[in-house]
């Protein structure tokens, strides 16, 4: 039972656009967290800043 896996080979263009691809993820993924960070400071209003610990 030996198992045969057969690897893609991609060429130099495609690795580029996955590679491009995976920048606009990360970056789009990075700006969204930085708005859900805003939004919930705003609905928290300015008092979570100055609150006792």
């Amino acid at each position: 039972m030996t198992e045969i896996t057969e690897m893609v080979q991609l060429n130099e263009d495609q690795k580029k656009r996955q590679r491009s691809r995976s920048v606009a993820i990360a970056v789009t993924l990075g700006i969204l967290v930085a708005i859900f960070y805003a939004v919930t400071l705003v609905k928290m209003g300015p008092g979570i800043i100055n609150r006792p610990l």
